[in-house]
Order: C-alpha cells, then structure tokens, then sequence
C-alpha cells in the first residue's frame, strides 16, 4: 500500500523532512546519537559511535516492514531497534550492547519527533524568510498605492495596499520569538518510569551517578542539534504543544494572507493575481479559468491546522501517570502532519508573495466606485464643528450626515452641496472652507492616517531581523539536503 499524498494536493512540499523516511532517519540518528554520547562520556568505545551511525540509514531499512511490526508493541522503536541491531552487528558485533541501554522507546519516540520538527523549521524558517523580504518590498513599493479598507466586508475608509502589505508581514514577524523556539526543542530523557534509573545504572558505585546521567543526556542532546529540557517530560506534554501551536500559527499567518489574495483577486475586484505556472489554476470543464491555487492551498492548511493543534492538547490532558496509554500515540500522526502542512504552507507562500501582480488601477478604481461617502468620518470630523444648529435642532454633525447621505455617490453633488453647507465658515488657523478645501476633503489620498508611519515601522522592524538573520542557517545533523 502507497500514500503518495493524492488527497492533500501540495503538501508534498513538505514531504522530504516530513515523510516516513524522514521519521525512521530521524529514530535511527537518536539511536545513534546516543551511542555517540555513551563514546563521549568514556561508557562505549569511539569505534562503537561510528559502527552506530554508519548502520543508521534510513535507505538501509525497509519501513513499510517495520510499520507493520510496530503493531505488536504499539510503536516502530521496538521492531526498529531489532533491525539496526541486525544491521549494526554485521558491521561491529560490539557496538551492539551500547544500542538503546537506559533508555525507553518513549525517549527514542519523543526526542525523534522534536528532531523531526526541528529539522522541518529549516526550510520552514528559510521560506517564510523569503516571503517576508518579498512582503516587505510590497510595503514599500506600494505605499502611495490607494485601494479601499474594508471591514465586515464592505468599503469603510482609503487605506493603501502597501499598508496592506505590512500588515501580513507583521503577522510573520510576530512569529520569530515562537520560530526561534523551534531551534531549541528538547530531548526526551526519563527511561522506563521517568526516574532515569536506567541511565544511573551505567555509572555503578559512582557517588555522583545522578549528575554523570544528566550530563549523558546534555552529551546526546549535544548530538542531535536538540536542548536538555530541566525535567522528564514523559507526561508533561509542552514541548510537544508548543511546537504544535508555532506551527499551526504559521499556518494561520499564511491563511490569512490567502484569504485577502482570494477576495482580491476575483474577476469583479481584480486588484491582485497570483503568479501563472505550467498547469497551474486549470479547471476540468472551464478552460477560461485561472484558479488563485496557491491561496487556495494556503486556506486548505489555514483550515486543517487547527484541529491537528487542537488534537495534541487532547491528547496532553488525557496523559496519565509517570507513562502514558494511548494519548501518547494520538500525538505521532497530529504533529508530523503539522510540520509537513507548515513546510509546504511555507513553500507556497514564498512563491505567491514573490509572483504577486497588484494591478493598482483597479484598486482606485474601485475605490472611487464606492463615492465620496467613504470619506464620510474625514468630512464629519472636519466641517460639523463649523456648522451651528439648523433651525430645526440639528446638529452641525447630523446636518454633513444628510448631505453624504443624499449624495453618497455622486462627488460631484456632495462637492456643490457641502461647499453650500459650510459657506462663510473657516478653519480654525482661519482658512475659509471654500471649494478647494472641500475638494480636498473629498481626495482619498489625504485620508491614510498614519499610513507611512505604520509601514515604515514594520519595514525598520524587518530590516533589523533581516541583518540579524544568519546568512545559512544551521541545519541540524542527519537533515535532509
């Protein structure tokens, strides 16, 4: 049986750091890895973690086997074990009694998804990098770019697309302290009751057994790129939902970017298109078609991720004593998808962010459609404290509210009308409000706020990230080219 992927289009992105492949490299490099710290510490022979690790390729192994046998234990640590020990010992027969000693297969479980996850933060971290350069040159370029705001759906005050812009691009950025986290995820190390009895087992008669374990583990989490967590995490699951939760956050900075794309680019908005690919955005029965695909995939992840997230904190409020039964194995399947959904999220974002067309005369366009009632709050705020009551009791505020309201649509109307509404008035430094000041009250590019501002925040906050960005970023050992 085969899963190539056939009903989760796209995500194949991912698949690299993510498939079976990668999970059984990923427990064969803890296994090994743990013979390299028993060398380090003098408990196994330098010969011994080099045996290790040349009998620790996935390629080697046959998964489909192994995933069928893990059904008898109720994890692939234990028919895996069988096969490396197989293959270690006709390399180095000696080698063989370091594999596995003090640990559990909750250790080896645990500590090969936190290196499978840190594995996939690498291309992750790298794309979405990428997309917030191609963000930020959006911003910038398109800062004077006028389109309408909206909100509830509707059109409610000018604001440009490169605000726009620098609104996703806070979105990642408010991601970084959660992504560098990813980097420092944690090995798994408690043995078969979470008392390290078994690691204190390989130091006998030492005084300060308990300390030399300890430093066994910092030796193995040294190997795998991985941090040494301050306590057994067996049954205390954080580790595990803080990593769900950074991925399902990506997912959901990057949906929300796709849903602004998908309503913008549909035929009777049109103010931005996705890039065009050799086959990409085809329909089956309406070849005119140009499907926004890229942004289609972005909600499909958007939409699946949270309930993967939400399946991790189930499972970690069904834990129970020092191991667990069954909530354990939930985890597996929830945050492996996860990280491939993330990856490949990533990947298509980079993509749409660098191809994206902004056709910016569409977007004045439609915002001139929606007429000079938009710039309803501007000309209120403005001409109503000039106005005294009418001799029916209105208010200077209720007297501008029916002018816009009978010419919401017709500038040209509301201009005439308003200059007739506030005629011998004037500013307060004494401007009178003729019909240059009303006309300008009515151009929507003198109405965006602290546009500059808030975009020049973002980008300076990006430029400083971007200097501070390694120029490689470091890939853990065993990681996918």
């Amino acid at each position: 049986m085969t899963d190539a992927g056939l009903l989760r289009p796209g995500a194949h992105r991912g698949d690299a750091h993510t498939d079976d492949t990668a999970v059984l490299q990923a427990l064969l490099d803890v296994e090994a890895a743990w013979v390299a710290a028993q060398a380090a510490t003098g408990l196994a022979p330098r010969a011994a973690a080099g045996s290790a690790r040349a009998a620790a390729r996935a390629s080697d192994y046959d998964a489909g086997d192994i995933a069928r046998r893990a059904e008898g234990g109720g994890n692939p640590v234990i028919p895996l074990l069988a096969d490396y020990r197989r293959r270690l010992g006709d390399l180095d027969p000696d080698a063989v009694r370091f594999v596995h000693r003090g640990l559990t297969s909750q250790d080896v479980m645990d500590t090969a998804m936190m290196l499978l996850a840190r594995r996939a933060a690498v291309p992750l971290t790298q794309q979405l990098s990428a997309t917030a350069d191609a963000l930020a040159g959006l911003a910038e370029a398109h800062r004077g770019s006028v389109q309408a705001a909206r909100t509830l759906t509707q059109h409610a005050l000018p604001t440009t697309f490169g605000l726009k812009a620098a609104g996703w691009l806070a979105g990642l950025q408010d991601l970084e302290a959660d992504l560098a986290g990813l980097a420092r995820l944690p090995v798994s190390c408690g043995g078969a009751a979470g008392t390290l009895a078994g690691s204190l087992a390989l130091f006998p008669g030492a005084a300060d057994a308990a300390e030399q374990a300890v430093e066994l583990a910092r030796r193995w989490a040294d190997e795998l790129g991985l941090g040494l967590p301050p306590h057994v995490w067996h049954t205390t699951r954080r580790p595990v939902l803080r990593t769900a939760e950074t991925f399902g956050a990506v997912c959901a900075a990057l949906g929300r970017i796709a849903n602004d794309v998908l309503l913008l680019s549909r035929p009777e908005l049109g103010e931005l298109r996705e890039p065009a690919a050799e086959g990409r955005g085809v329909s089956s029965a309406m070849p005119q078609k140009q499907n926004p695909v890229l942004s289609v995939l972005l909600k499909r992840t958007a939409l699946t991720a949270p309930q993967l997230v939400a399946q991790l904190h189930v499972a970690a409020a069904q834990y129970v004593d020092e191991r667990p039964d069954g909530a354990w194995h939930t985890e597996w399947p929830a945050l492996r998808e996860l990280a491939r959904l993330a990856v490949a999220a990533s990947s298509h974002a980079a993509e749409l962010t660098a191809g994206l067309t902004v056709e910016t005369a569409r977007m004045r366009a439609n915002l001139d459609a929606s007429g000079p009632a938009v710039l309803a709050e501007r000309i209120s705020a403005v001409l109503a404290p000039l106005l005294p009551p009418a001799a029916g009791g209105a208010t200077g505020a209720q007297r501008v509210q029916a002018v816009v309201r009978e010419h919401a649509t017709d500038r040209p109307g509301m201009l005439d009308a308003l200059v007739g509404l506030a005629a011998g008035t004037a500013l307060a430094d004494g401007t009178p409000v003729d019909r240059g000041v009303v006309a300008g009250l009515l151009d929507p590019a003198g109405y965006l706020g602290a546009n500059d501002l808030l975009i020049d925040r973002v980008l300076e906050r990006h430029r400083r990230s971007a200097h501070e960005r390694p120029s490689t970023p470091r890939t853990p050992p065993g990681a996918p080219a």
